[in-house]
């Protein structure tokens, strides 16, 4: 702007939300962390970005390359695949494979959900590799797990089998779940699946390992995890009265420790939180000064109805901050990114929303930059002008 400076805008909106007392959730996890994905808030982090060793529920990235390949048409749902001598090879979970089997990618699928086989992890690796290797594979997943925003992962094999360097943080399995549940609606419920008879082989390996689907409790996902030097871990997802939430967790000493502790961080993450409703999209939640328009200000606001979880109990008010960098120049477009609405909470994580304008701002014409000018001359040197007129 030629003629004025710009300046960082920032007032306070009132807000009907209340910071009463929350007691953190103690975990004995490693690590954990807990998300509402209703609200996109962060409940709980607890070394939530450290690589960690994530046994089986690295076969979480597994599916989700899988799923990408049937959604764009690089695999069929019902297309068989071979089974490779390595994949045959590999011991602990498992569908039972050999190399004379030839599976089709929907039995494969639900061989990794439901019953965590490694030979079946490796079978869709090599198909989806671009060298035909489950080592390529296990590159390309890192490389699209850095796409995806997934920063502390690193992928040496498909099936999560331990070896050194093979990590992943719990806050990139929270990405991970949740864009799982977000992307793939339609696949999405093979997770609450409790039983996979493949074949008939191995009647006693046929139920999911994942304690909680059974609970009544809104479960619905997604993967168990143990080796010896992971311990025990869990990422799983479950929905409410219409929130769903998503924790993780690793770490733990015994299959009954990952159930309670299941069970403890949903009630934790159910009960300790309310939904509250802020912001209804279109509607002013508080305007900016623009520069050079045919209208002196534009009103902001949010582009989806905003709800922000608090404290299930709460009485009290707290305030937020519209920032914004104006005056705004015209021409303003409605929809417009022009700043956001920043809530801190004492409980929660800051929480920043963006803000947009809500109708267009045309440039003004001749008149209004003459007055425009007028008036920042006048801001800057009117003081001086009245001075040097009373000696005159």
């Amino acid at each position: 702007m030629p003629l004025t400076a710009l300046r960082r805008f920032a007032f306070t909106v009132c807000l009907m939300i209340a910071p009463a007392f929350l007691q953190a959730l103690e975990t004995p996890a490693r690590a954990a962390y807990i998300f509402d994905q209703t609200t996109g808030t962060v409940l709980l982090s607890k070394n939530a970005q450290e690589p960690l060793p994530p046994a089986s529920m690295s076969k979480l990235m597994t599916i989700y390359m899988t799923f990408e390949a049937v959604a764009d048409g690089r695999l069929a749902i019902d297309e068989m695949l071979s089974v490779s001598s390595n994949a045959a090879s590999y011991a602990g979970s498992s569908m039972f494979l050999d190399t004379t089997d030839r599976v089709s990618v929907e039995d494969l699928l639900r061989g990794v959900i439901v019953l965590s086989g490694n030979d079946a992890s490796v079978v869709l690796a090599e198909a989806l590799s671009p060298d035909g290797t489950e080592a390529g594979f296990a590159r390309l997943m890192t490389e699209r797990a850095r796409q995806m925003g997934m920063m502390n992962s690193t992928f040496v094999n498909a099936s999560g089998w331990p070896v050194a360097g093979h990590r992943m943080s719990m806050e990139d399995l929270g990405i991970l779940a949740n864009r799982l549940i977000t992307d793939f609606p339609t696949f999405y419920p093979i997770f609450a699946e409790t039983e996979f008879a493949f074949d008939g082989r191995v009647p006693s390996n046929s139920r999911n390992r994942n304690p909680v689907l059974t609970l009544g409790m809104g479960a619905d996902g997604l993967k168990t995890g143990f080796t010896d030097e992971a311990g025990y871990g869990l990422v799983g997802s479950a929905k409410q009265d219409g929130r769903r939430i998503i924790w993780v967790f690793t770490g733990l000493d015994s299959r009954q420790a990952r159930r309670e502790e299941s069970i403890k961080m949903m009630n934790w993450a159910f009960r300790q939180f309310a939904q509250a409703d802020v912001a209804t999209a279109g509607t002013e939640i508080a305007n900016a000064e623009v520069w050079m328009g045919d209208a002196p200000s534009v009103g902001l606001t949010v582009v989806e109805d905003l709800s922000i979880l608090v404290p299930a109990l709460n009485q009290d008010e707290v305030t937020a901050q519209v920032v914004y960098d104006g005056p705004i120049e015209a021409p303003i477009v409605a929809g417009q990114k022009l700043g956001e609405l920043v809530i801190n909470f004492s409980s929660l994580p800051e929480k920043r929303i963006p803000l947009v304008a809500d109708a267009d701002v045309a440039r003004g014409g001749f008149a209004t930059r003459m007055r425009t000018a007028a008036l920042v001359l006048w801001q800057k040197f009117g003081p001086n002008i009245d001075s040097t007129a009373e000696g005159a």
